[in-house]
């Protein structure tokens, strides 16, 4: 007697016409992602199409969007590896309905419609918001620093890119030269071909940055003279470190020649090229506010992530207001503190960065620092600032690291603005899903 086994027939043709809703079991996220998309407002993306219908047809855009969401879901957002995946994942089969549009498709959709993707963000939050995802109790913010799709070795000052400019000049006359020899009487234009007016052109480029300095020296005595003018009203000199002349500016300016908007950030394993992303989170870890920031500081940024979230909650029709706020110590800015406090928001900002058990800056002490230790200290204040650690924290993790969103694919802070607010709706549309599969389980 033969033993007993499941035939595993590859030959056998389909009986009757399969369906696509018998490919994936219903709690499966892509059927969370298509239901999102099916109550988004894609008129942002309807615009760039041609109303009378001419000209070749393009792929439904509510069929691009969901493919995209799902794949930055899912943490797959290179532009050929969703065409590989259209062709052998069944989710995504399901989601373009058997069509497989390629990679050039989907680079040119999201850069054509990188304000309309970036815009999904305060929808989806809508969406969690209505699910009873987003409590405004505590809010944590921080900051992530993301490599940017440009090496570091591409960095260069206005001297190096003039020289580099003069080399290759001098190698292409060295290379007509061998290749042409004598003129014959169909050369460029003289001004184009005489390695001298190549010369003067670069001096003129170098006019020009001169310009450009003389204007950053203008704007420094400026804020030279408005900051005279406010020790003279205080009668005293104001604290914290001078402004930067441009001289010293200048002398340390380096720009990227690949991505001409990032800068070279800091991490725990050292320096790369890339951006400052920031998020703020509730207490369930929906993100509420995402932006990204030229250069590693978070000073100064507080207040303006703290209203950007205000803004996103009013645009999600989120009437709650926000309690109370929890960042690290790179975020505080005096003014700004004091400023929220008295709008009503209690936040909690260490004074002090990591001073291993030594005082902390000397000149930060009385008022509104000492105010602030004493919170910190407190067990209310202690319990409160420990929701940082566990709500904004594993965001970043799970996105780096799970979702491998380490990188930005496209060049240029609004291109990577938008990225990073679609990398961080997808975070809050697996959320949703999770949340809607355990409400069904329950």
């Amino acid at each position: 007697m033969s033993q007993n086994f499941i035939a595993c027939d590859r030959d056998q043709a389909f009986l009757m016409p399969p369906s696509l809703r018998e490919w994936l079991p219903g709690d499966a996220l892509v059927w969370c992602v298509l239901d999102a998309v099916a109550e988004l407002d894609l008129s942002g993306f309807l615009v760039a199409y041609r109303a009378d219908g001419h000209g070749r047809p393009a792929f439904d855009p509510g069929m691009m969007v969901a493919l995209v969401l799902y794949s930055y879901a899912v943490g797959e957002r290179s532009s050929r590896g969703i065409e590989r995946r259209c062709q052998w994942d069944v989710a995504f089969r399901v989601v373009t309905a058997n069509q497989q549009p390629d990679h050039a498709t989907i680079a040119r959709f999201r850069a054509r419609h990188e304000e309309a993707l970036a815009g999904l963000f305060p929808q989806v939050l809508a969406l969690c918001a209505r699910s009873g995802l987003v409590s405004l109790g505590v809010i944590a913010l921080d900051s992530t620093k993301i490599a940017a799709n440009a090496s570091g070795q591409a960095n260069r000052t206005y001297e190096q890119i003039a020289a580099e400019i003069l080399a290759e000049a001098a190698a292409v006359d060295a290379a007509e030269d061998e290749l042409y020899g004598e003129a014959r009487g169909d050369e460029l234009p003289p001004e184009l071909v005489d390695p001298v007016s190549r010369r003067a052109r670069l001096r003129e480029a170098k006019v020009q940055l001169e310009a450009e300095a003389a204007q950053e020296r203008r704007e420094y005595e400026a804020r030279m003279a408005e900051r005279a003018e406010r020790e003279a009203e205080l009668g005293r000199k104001l604290g914290g470190r001078k402004p930067r002349g441009p001289r010293e500016v200048a002398a340390g300016r380096r720009v990227n020649i690949t991505d001409r908007d990032s800068r070279p950030v800091k991490t725990p394993r050292g320096f790369i090229q890339g951006y400052n992303a920031h998020a703020v989170a509730t207490c369930e870890q929906i993100i509420i506010a995402a932006e990204v920031q030229i250069g590693g500081t978070d000073q100064g940024l507080l207040e303006p992530m703290i209203d950007a979230a205000a803004s996103e909650l009013r645009a999600a029709g989120v009437e709650e207001s926000i309690d109370a706020a929890v960042a690290d110590a790179g975020y505080w800015k005096t003014e700004q503190v004091q400023k929220l406090q008295d709008d009503g928001i209690q936040v909690l900002v260490p004074p002090d960065g990591q001073t291993d058990g030594k005082p902390g800056d000397p000149r930060r002490r009385g008022g509104v620092y000492d105010d602030m230790r004493q919170l910190l200290d407190s067990d209310e204040g202690t319990r409160l600032y420990r929701q940082r650690m566990c709500t904004i924290e594993p965001i970043f993790g799970h996105t780096k690291h799970n979702r491998r969103a380490d990188r930005f694919q496209r060049r240029g802070r609004a291109a990577c603005r938008s990225e990073w607010r679609l990398i961080t709706a997808t975070h809050n549309l697996v959320k949703l899903w999770r949340a809607r599969t355990a409400a069904i389980a329950a």
